[in-house]
C-alpha cells in the first residue's frame, strides 16, 4: 500500500490494529516519532487524547484503548470493494468513472467523514482509501510492545525461541536482545524454566512508578539548575568580595608606605630634636597627634587583612563546592548517555521480535489446519464409538431381562420352600409333644411290664 498516513487519527487506527490494545502513554512516542514531531510530548498527549475521544472507533476502559473493526454498515459495501481490488481507491475519481452506473456507485460509498470514524478505513495521503488490516509496518515499533503483543497471542506463555521465531518474522531480532527486555522489566515473568508470560497489573504498576521517577527526576535537574545558578551568582559575589579584599590589600601596602614615611619622619624629627632643644616644646604636641594616627592606621590595616583572610577562605570554599557540583553534573551527563545507549539497543531488540512474530503466525495457522483435520477424524471415531455403545447397551439391556425374570422366578421357589420349612417345623413340634407324651405314659410300671411282655413274645430283647 503505497503512500503516507494522512491524519493522527489513521496513525491511531494502524497502531491500535496492530497491538490491539494500549495506554496513551504508550500511544504517544510511536506518534510523535510517525507525525508529530515539532510538539512537545504534553502536547502530543493532548492531541492524542483529543483524537481519541471524538472518534467512535476507538473505546477506552481504565485508560486502555481498543479499536473497534465492526465498522458502520453504511461502509460495508466499500469495504467489500477494497477487498476484491486488493489496493486503495479514491472515492472521487470512483465517482467520476461511474458513467452509467453513476447512482448505483454512490449507493455504495459512503460519505468520508462516516469512512473517518470507521476503524475499518484509512486515508493515505494522496486522498485514497486503503484498510486498516493492510500491511503493519511492525519495524516502526519497540521490540518491548512486540513481545507484548506476542505474549498476548499466547496468554498460556512462550519460551525465549518461540519469541524470538514470532518476532523476528516481524522483523530482525536476536534472542540475548529479547532476553535482556524480558529480565529488564518486571511484568515479564518467568512461569517455567525457559518460559514467560505477561502480566498487564504489573506492567500498570511499573509504568505509574517509571512515571514517578521521571518526575523525581525532573524536579532534581531542575533543583540541580537552581543550585548551579545560586553558586554562581555566589562565585560572583565572592569574586566582588575578592576584589574588595584586593583593593583593600592595595589601601593596606599604602597605610604601610605612609606608616614607613612617618617612621622616617619620625626619626628625622628625633634627631632634629637632640640638635633642637628648643625647639622640642614646640614640637611634642605634633609628634603625639602622629603617633596617634600611627595607631589609628595599625588597626585599620589589622581589620582589613582579617576581613581579607575571611574573604579568601570563603572563596575557597565555594571553588571546592563549585567542584562538587561539577563532578555530579559530569555524573549525570555519563548516565544519560549510558540509558540513551541502551534505548537504542532495546529498538533493535524490537524490529527483530516483530519478524519472529510475522514467522510464528503462519507457523500457527498450520498447526490450527492440522488440528481441525484431527479433529474431524475423532469427531468420527466418536460416531462410530457411539454407535457401537448403543448395541452393546441393547444387548445387555437384553440379559438384565433375561436375569430380572430367573431372580424373580427363584424368588418364588425360595417362598414355596419357606413355607414347605415352616410347616415342616410344625409337624416336627408336633411330634416331639406326642413323643413327650409317650414318655410320660412309659414311665408308669404297668406301661412297662405290658411292654416287656409284648417285646418277649414278640421276640425282641
Amino acid at each position: 500500500m503505497g503512500g503516507r498516513l494522512n491524519s493522527l487519527t489513521d496513525v491511531l487506527k494502524k497502531t491500535l490494529f496492530f497491538f490491539e490494545a494500549l495506554s496513551v502513554a504508550e500511544l504517544i512516542p510511536y506518534v510523535h516519532r510517525k507525525m508529530l514531531k515539532d510538539y512537545s510530548l504534553p502536547q502530543v498527549e493532548e492531541k492524542v487524547n483529543l483524537c481519541l475521544s471524538q472518534h467512535p472507533c476507538f473505546n477506552g476502559e481504565k485508560d486502555i484503548w481498543h479499536l473497534n473493526l465492526e465498522g458502520l454498515r453504511e461502509n460495508d459495501q466499500f469495504y467489500s470493494l477494497l477487498l476484491k481490488r486488493g489496493q486503495p481507491l479514491n472515492l472521487r475519481d470512483l465517482l467520476k468513472n461511474g458513467n452509467t452506473k453513476k447512482r448505483k456507485t454512490k449507493k455504495i460509498l459512503a460519505e468520508e467523514i462516516l469512512l473517518i470514524s470507521d476503524g475499518r478505513f484509512i486515508q493515505l495521503d494522496n486522498g485514497y482509501w486503503g484498510l486498516t488490516e493492510w500491511e503493519v509496518e511492525a519495524g516502526n515499533y519497540s521490540l518491548k510492545h512486540l513481545i507484548i503483543k506476542a505474549m498476548k497471542m499466547h496468554p498460556g506463555g512462550l519460551s525465549t525461541q518461540q519469541l524470538y521465531e514470532i518476532i523476528n518474522a516481524w522483523r530482525a531480532t536476536g534472542i540475548k536482545i529479547i532476553e535482556g527486555v524480558l529480565l529488564k522489566f518486571p511484568y515479564f515473568e518467568q512461569i517455567g524454566e525457559g518460559v514467560w508470560s505477561y502480566n498487564p497489573s504489573s506492567q500498570i504498576i511499573y509504568e505509574d512508578l517509571l512515571k514517578k521517577f521521571i518526575g523525581l527526576v525532573g524536579r532534581q535537574k531542575q533543583r540541580w539548575h537552581r543550585d548551579r545558578s545560586r553558586w554562581r551568582t555566589k562565585i560572583d559575589s565572592l569574586q566582588q568580595n575578592l576584589q574588595e579584599a584586593m583593593a583593600g590589600q592595595a589601601e593596606v601596602a599604602s597605610a604601610l608606605a605612609e606608616k614607613m614615611e612617618l617612621a622616617g619622619q619620625h626619626d628625622y624629627m628625633l634627631s632634629q630634636m637632640a640638635e633642637k632643644d628648643l625647639l622640642l616644646s614646640l614640637r611634642k604636641r605634633e609628634i603625639m597627634r602622629y603617633r596617634e594616627h600611627l595607631k589609628k592606621l595599625e588597626n585599620k590595616s589589622d581589620s582589613i587583612l582579617y576581613q581579607c583572610r575571611l574573604w579568601v577562605a570563603r572563596a575557597r570554599e565555594a571553588e571546592e563546592s563549585v567542584a562538587k557540583v561539577k563532578a555530579l553534573l559530569v555524573k549525570n551527563q555519563n548516565s544519560l548517555e549510558g540509558l540513551f545507549t541502551k534505548l537504542q539497543h532495546y529498538k533493535e531488540k524490537d524490529r527483530e521480535n516483530k519478524a519472529r512474530l510475522v514467522e510464528l503466525k503462519e507457523q500457527h495457522t498450520i498447526k490450527v489446519a492440522e488440528l481441525q483435520t484431527e479433529i474431524v477424524e475423532l469427531k468420527q471415531k466418536i460416531e462410530r464409538k457411539r454407535a457401537s455403545t448403543a448395541m452393546e447397551e441393547r444387548r445387555m439391556l437384553e440379559e438384565i431381562n433375561d436375569l430380572s425374570n430367573a431372580l424373580k422366578k427363584a424368588l418364588k421357589v425360595e417362598e414355596e420352600q419357606q413355607r414347605a420349612y415352616s410347616m415342616v417345623q410344625q409337624e416336627l413340634a408336633a411330634a416331639k409333644e406326642d413323643r413327650k407324651k409317650l414318655e410320660r405314659q412309659m414311665r408308669s410300671p404297668f406301661v412297662r411290664l405290658i411292654i416287656k411282655i409284648a417285646s418277649y413274645f414278640s421276640g425282641h430283647s
